[in-house]
């Protein structure tokens, strides 16, 4: 069976007694979009089922609603981390001092990933979110055990394992640790995800929302578990602290940013916008790589949430390499952009590994590629990886352009 056929298969026509192979799918077609240096490695896929897990706290968040629970599933029993995962919502609820949106849950994904985010927020709630990871990173493991239509386990996927570094026919997503357990994917089946992504995740939505509504008994329209699955994050977080670490370059460095878009010289005192490079419509990413001063009429009016034209990326990447040079000269901003680059690139920090086929061309020299393996950030090659992953983005999404 071809790849695309496996994947539909599992969506249409597996059985399900819950919503599991629906979330499972799309975990995996997420991971593949935004982990891009690991595009068309020609090598199997290790994911930690962590990973998986947090996605899964991002899909269910909507449906634990204490006031208005929505079944996933034919048992009483639905789903194993309802318990859990409700009380981390009522957690975060009394956090916001309000009922929360349906795309909290990647808000707060994305919040609880980075370590300088994370220990800004409660420790009940980060006790919370552990243990919802860990009941949920339970629960994967049964769609993966049982997907495909063969009453057989494990006939799709392998049983997950410990990742091991040395395995040289596995590349893992970045931040995989030797203790993590791993889904491998094999290399057509992810090089589909990658080349499919778009209709993956439409057909997996769809069959969601029918599924839901019928083990609802109508009582909840498709249209509606649609609209929960598919909300995205506002800019709720504040971005006073890059704010102020880039102002403190612009009046106390004397740096001269300038806008990748515009070219307009942002010096001290002039007005700018931290821009998303990559739009939170799209995917609610606030990690420094993806924040650049930019012309704010042009962020507000032009740009908003677009992503650029291959040819507007290329002549951003010299203000991008600017940009990210500036930050590794900040001995603050310098930390988080090495933990935010660790935790998406492979390639562009930390060990880039030679089996990866795009990892040495980031690099202009022998040079900037010892940098990166001694685990520092290289602008030019970080800025190199940003415009390919945006690129990629918006070829894969069909994402209209600026």
């Amino acid at each position: 069976m071809e790849p695309e056929d496996v994947i539909s298969t599992i969506l249409k026509h597996d059985r399900k007694v819950n919503t599991y192979k629906f979330a499972l799918v799309r975990a995996i077609n997420d991971v593949a979009l935004f982990f891009p240096d690991l595009r068309n490695p020609n090598k199997d896929i290790a994911i930690p089922l962590k990973s998986l897990a947090q996605l899964w706290v991002a899909y269910y968040w909507p449906f634990v609603n204490p006031n208005e629970p929505i079944l996933q599933g034919t048992n009483k029993i639905d789903i194993r981390f309802r318990r859990q995962l409700t009380e981390l919502r009522r957690i975060w609820e009394q956090i916001i001092g309000g009922v929360s949106r349906p795309s909290d849950g990647f808000f707060l994904i994305n919040e609880l990933r980075i370590s300088r985010k994370r220990q800004d927020y409660p420790e009940e709630l980060r006790r919370a979110f552990d243990k919802s990871l860990k009941k949920i990173v339970e629960a994967v493991e049964q769609p993966i055990e049982r997907a495909g239509p063969s009453s057989e386990p494990w006939k799709v996927f392998e049983k997950p394992i410990k990742y091991k570094v040395d395995n040289d026919s596995v590349v893992a997503i970045p931040g995989t640790q030797e203790t993590d357990k791993c889904l491998i994917i094999e290399a057509r089946l992810w090089r589909t995800f990658q080349k499919m992504s778009l209709w993956i995740e439409a057909l997996c939505i769809h069959e969601w929302c029918l599924f839901s509504e019928k083990r609802n008994r109508q009582k909840v329209h498709r249209c509606y578990i649609y609209r929960l699955l598919t909300d995205r994050p506002d800019n709720r977080r504040s971005l006073d602290w890059e704010q102020k670490q880039v102002n403190s370059l612009l009046r106390e460095e004397n740096k001269e940013f300038i806008c990748p878009w515009t070219e307009k010289r942002i010096t001290n005192g002039t007005k700018y916008h931290l821009d998303h490079l990559l739009p939170l419509s799209l995917y609610p990413i606030n990690e420094l790589w993806n924040l650049v001063p930019a012309d704010p009429h042009y962020n507000s009016h032009i740009k908003r949430d677009r992503l650029p034209s291959p040819e507007k990326l290329q002549r951003a990447k010299p203000h991008l390499e600017r940009a990210y040079s500036y930050y590794n000269s900040s001995e603050e901003l310098s930390v988080a952009l090495k933990d935010d680059v660790k935790s998406r690139f492979l390639t562009v920090s930390g060990k880039a590994k030679p089996h990866l086929e795009r990892a040495y061309n980031y690099y202009n020299s022998s040079e900037e590629l010892s940098v990166a393996l001694k685990g520092d950030v290289c602008p030019s090659a970080l800025a190199n990886a940003v415009v390919n992953f945006i690129d990629i983005v918006g070829e894969s999404r069909n994402i209209v352009r600026f």
